[in-house]
């Protein structure tokens, strides 16, 4: 499912134009960015969290080139689903 499959979805089902819709969307998506990019976990009840996640420096190797790599400690977004979501994927299989 698309962005655009989302819009339809929530646009069919609230009868709110698609163009409102739309920018709701982008903006919720918008402010997760914008937290995570400060720092900040963001927590949607029944849905799941948005995490970020630091990992170690480690030891990596070129092997083109047979050398050793430095990868840095560095940050990464993770998402964990709410145990209710997690239920839904599982019962749907």
């Amino acid at each position: 499912m698309t962005k655009a499959d989302i819009v339809k979805e929530i646009s069919k089902s609230t009868k709110i134009d698609k163009a409102n819709v739309l920018t709701v969307v982008e903006k919720l998506m918008w402010v997760i960015k914008d937290c995570m990019a400060h720092g900040e976990n963001v927590y949607l009840r029944g849905f799941g969290t948005f995490e970020i996640k630091t990992r170690a420096e480690k030891t990596a190797r070129n092997i083109s080139k047979n050398t050793v790599v430095i990868v840095p400690e560095h940050k990464i977004p993770h998402f964990k689903p709410a145990p209710v979501f997690k239920e839904m994927v599982v019962k749907a299989e």
